[in-house]
């Protein structure tokens, strides 16, 4: 990876905060974020991100995904990759949504990759947080760990019949404070397992050419996410960004992730 493409933490932040909070907010006021959860999450794991870019003064829109969340009374074995992305094209063109923020966490990278390649007219920059990355073909079990691949899959099969994932604890995403791991052990649900085996259905490269940006949580890394890491670091046109916290940083470091996405597309 070039250095050029390199966008560390602080700089990003920067661009946000500035030199203080008026100029900073008339420079960023009216982006459009799109955020897309991760596996066993939902729309609501947004919850604190969204209302700090709220406030801010943009338009943030938080989708859940077939099968998940609220709308977990669907969870059916025909939910895969093409569904996932179907959900989040069917709101973009729903809202009307234009000049996009397109964020996704974790397995939501795959599901933007999707958007990416159906839309890319629609979106302004694509995020990739902490996320899986598949190319074209492939499952997310072909870039998940092997051992972390049969793992899941067994606990699949033993606890519905290969219908879905079971969710792990909150501690598997690094989320240690009480009331915070109460909170998502009261709210994940069940990952449906066809979004896992089913092929990622894109024509062309990851992220289409679009500007795009991949943040690193760092402390600690996420174990699964570490050969998408890899990949990215190897190709050309990412920018990187890191921020020290575990994977769901939407929980456990809003302020920090709410001024990387707003100045990540600056």
């Amino acid at each position: 990876m070039e250095r050029r493409d390199v966008l560390k933490t602080m700089a990003i932040a920067g661009l946000a905060a500035g030199a203080g909070g008026t100029g900073a907010r008339a420079q960023s006021t009216g982006q459009t974020f799109v955020l897309v959860h991760g596996a066993w999450h939902g729309g609501w794991c947004w919850s604190r991100v969204a209302d700090r870019l709220r406030a801010a003064g943009h338009r943030v829109f938080t989708p859940t995904q077939t099968g998940l969340g609220e709308r977990k009374h669907l969870l059916s074995k025909d939910i895969t990759l093409d569904t996932f992305t179907k959900d989040i094209t069917k709101v973009i063109e729903a809202e009307e949504l234009t000049n996009i923020v397109l964020v996704g966490h974790s397995f939501g990278g795959l599901t933007i990759s999707g958007v990416a390649d159906v839309m890319p007219e629609r979106i302004r920059h694509l995020v990739y947080l902490d996320s899986l990355v598949v190319e074209g073909g492939k499952s997310p079990f072909d870039s998940l760990p092997p051992e972390v691949a049969a793992a899941r899959k067994k606990a699949a099969e033993e606890s519905s019949g290969g219908l879905s994932l079971p969710a792990p604890p909150p501690s598997a995403f690094a989320v240690s404070d009480a009331n915070d791991a109460e909170w998502l052990k009261r709210r994940l649900t069940p990952h449906p397992l066809g979004t896992y085996t089913s092929k990622q259905n894109i024509k062309g490269p990851v992220g289409n050419n679009l500007p795009r940006t991949y943040i690193h949580c760092t402390n600690p890394s996420y174990l699964a996410t570490q050969a998408s890491r890899d990949f990215v670091k190897a190709q050309q046109g990412w920018r990187w960004a890191e921020i020290a916290t575990g994977h769901d940083a939407m929980v456990t470091a809003p302020d920090e992730l709410s001024r990387l996405l707003i100045g990540v597309s600056g």
